[in-house]
């Protein structure tokens, strides 16, 4: 049996693009551990309280996919947009963290863990944002200082996207997207080593999304599709998210 771990950015991240993977590696036997370098809170965390609110649910999502055990890396939300907020008082922001100490706090867990098997996000950060960037030159940096034996970087193929959208909106959920970002978004279908077919685990995808209850309630476009999403029957979920794919890095 083996050890993996997936490096995220954030909470719900761990489901869209690897939580399949999770489910079935866990249900296979296999240990899994879930890192989040932020809890995906932008300010303090509240008075009394030991942890984000966000890290609640992805302990739900977590225990529904199998994961063994979920550790959150220090680190806070830097948000979205052109401007990269100011520190709150108690953590810094993940973007804002020097990489080589970011990569030594992650090292330290794998190993703690002895894993076999570490999963970040390919170069793009998938499809750009400072905080999953990071989580490709940390995830990368990390596994060099602990020696991991093997590196998937998750992503999906370009082309694959462009399906997934139009898919999306056959199913009228309410997507919005740029076709330039689209061309520059993931991964080029040659770099793709790995495609694992999740169906059998659809269910547990969409509950561990679900679990998520604070996005899945929110306002704005993300919310608006991650709703629609854990509406969908289970086969057409399994549809649109039952395939994952990661880039080995060698």
């Amino acid at each position: 049996m083996a050890t993996l771990l997936a490096f995220h950015a954030h909470p719900d991240d761990e489901v869209l693009l690897t939580g399949g993977t999770l489910a079935r590696a866990a249900a296979e036997g296999h240990r899994v551990v879930v890192v989040v370098a932020a809890d995906g809170l932008m300010g303090p965390v509240p008075e009394g309280a030991d942890e984000a609110p966000r890290m609640g649910e992805l302990r739900a999502s977590a225990g529904v996919l199998g994961v063994a055990r979920v550790v959150h890396l220090g680190y806070a939300d830097s948000g979205h947009g052109p401007v990269l907020h100011p520190d709150p008082p108690d953590r810094v922001r993940f973007a804002r963290a020097g990489t080589e100490e970011a990569a030594e706090r992650l090292a330290a867990l794998l190993r703690e863990e002895e894993v076999d098997v570490l999963l970040g996000y390919d170069a793009n950060g998938g499809y750009g944002h400072r905080d999953h960037v990071k989580v490709h030159q940390v995830g990368r940096r990390a596994a060099e200082l602990a020696g991991v034996p093997r590196l998937l970087e998750a992503t999906v193929p370009r082309e694959v996207v462009t399906r997934l959208v139009r898919l999306v909106r056959l199913v009228r959920i309410p997507l919005r997207y740029d076709d330039e970002a689209l061309r520059t978004a993931f991964s080029p279908r040659e770099a793709i080593t790995h495609a694992v077919d999740v169906r059998r685990f659809a269910g547990r995808k969409q509950a561990a999304l679900a679990a998520h209850r604070s996005q899945v309630a929110g306002t704005g476009r993300l919310a608006a599709v991650m709703r629609a999403l854990v509406r969908l029957p289970v086969p057409v979920f399994g549809l649109l998210l039952g395939r994952e794919w990661f880039a080995e890095v060698r």
